[in-house]
This record gives structure tokens, C-alpha cells and sequence, in this order.
């Protein structure tokens, strides 16, 4: 298992091209592993989380960074010329489908010119963590021990992103994350132009 989950290493070239010295948004921030990695190569970022007990924490280890608690669904910090880019990994699967696509829209009405979006998804293949077994609240929605979970399917990303999206990278792989395997998408999209 990876603790250090450097999933977002590959990406801080494009980062580092598309933000423009722009701060980044990151939505679900947790315990703030991607955040320092964000903070480490030179961003400004605003991490978002709902969870207190998570922030303290990464306020410790990533110290520089703006956090803010809160819900996904409430309004987020503006920024007048847009963000650089928004992260969002693991964060997005916790919603019924359309407050899910409520919130892609919202990434990209968050993001300045040459944003881009890179996000984790649940796939449908991660069995270890609930894809399957669990009772059924929307198609590939699940009650997971009493938290809801989405979990994506090739259909479910294509469809997500289908309007005002420019898929630049689209990959489904396994992660070593957490405890057991972890199926996951990972996608970088830009807004398409109008």
C-alpha cells in the first residue's frame, strides 16, 4: 500500500502550465495529503472539507494552505479571475446523481481561462469498498453501512461530462490507497469552448 498516494505528481507539469500563478481549489480535502503535495510544488490552494477533525490535521501538515469548513453543497470561496484548477479526489461520490452533476457544473463555473479539473472517481469495479452488496438507492448508488456512494461506470463518466467538457485524460485503475485495493477513474477535463 502507497501511503503517500502520489497520484497528483503526473499532473504538476499541466498544474503548473494551466494555473498561471492562479490558486487551486480542492474539494474534500481530507486530511490534507493532496493539499501539502499542491502546497509543495509551488500552488497557492483553498481546501475545502466538512470535517473538523480532518482539518486539524491538515492544517498541521500543510501549513500555507487556506482552509475553509464546510459542506460541498454550500457555496464556495470566489476568486475573481477564477481558479488555476480544481482537485477533487474521492470527494464527488457521496451525491444522487443530479446534485452530482450540479457540482461538475459548478467546477466549471469555479475555474478561470485554462483551468482545468482533475478529479478521482469511485468505479464500479471497487468491490472492496462497496460497489456491490449494499441496497440500491439510484443505479450504482448504494447505501454503504449507512453512508450513501457512487460509483461510475465508463456510461456514468462519458454521460458526467458529456456537455461543456473536454476530456483530456481518462483512465480507470487501481490504487493502493486504503487498506485493500481501490478501483478508481481518474480524469483531467477542461471546460469545452462555447
Amino acid at each position: 500500500m502507497d501511503e503517500d498516494d502520489r497520484w497528483l505528481q503526473r499532473w504538476l507539469p499541466l498544474l503548473a502550465a494551466r494555473a498561471q500563478g492562479r490558486p487551486l481549489l480542492e474539494l474534500g480535502c481530507g486530511t490534507g495529503r493532496d493539499t501539502a503535495a499542491l502546497l509543495g510544488a509551488g500552488h497557492a490552494v483553498v481546501a475545502l472539507d466538512r470535517s473538523l477533525a480532518a482539518l486539524t490535521v491538515a492544517r498541521l501538515g500543510a501549513r500555507g494552505a487556506t482552509f475553509v469548513r464546510q459542506d460541498l453543497l454550500e457555496p464556495w470561496p470566489s476568486r475573481d479571475s477564477g481558479y488555476g484548477a480544481v482537485i477533487a479526489s474521492l470527494s464527488l461520490h457521496y451525491f444522487d446523481w443530479a446534485t452530482t452533476e450540479g457540482l461538475v457544473a459548478r467546477v466549471s463555473a469555479a475555474l478561470g481561462v485554462g483551468g482545468v479539473f482533475i478529479c478521482r472517481l469511485n468505479s464500479t469495479r471497487d468491490h472492496h469498498f462497496g460497489a456491490s452488496g449494499h441496497p440500491l438507492l439510484e443505479p450504482n448508488f448504494f447505501d454503504v453501512k449507512g453512508e450513501p456512494k457512487r460509483f461510475f461506470d465508463h456510461t456514468d463518466v462519458d454521460r458526467l461530462f458529456a456537455r461543456g467538457w473536454r476530456v483530456l485524460s481518462a483512465e480507470e485503475s487501481v490504487i493502493d490507497r486504503y487498506r485493500a485495493p481501490k478501483a478508481a477513474w481518474e480524469l483531467v477535463l477542461e471546460p469545452a469552448p462555447t
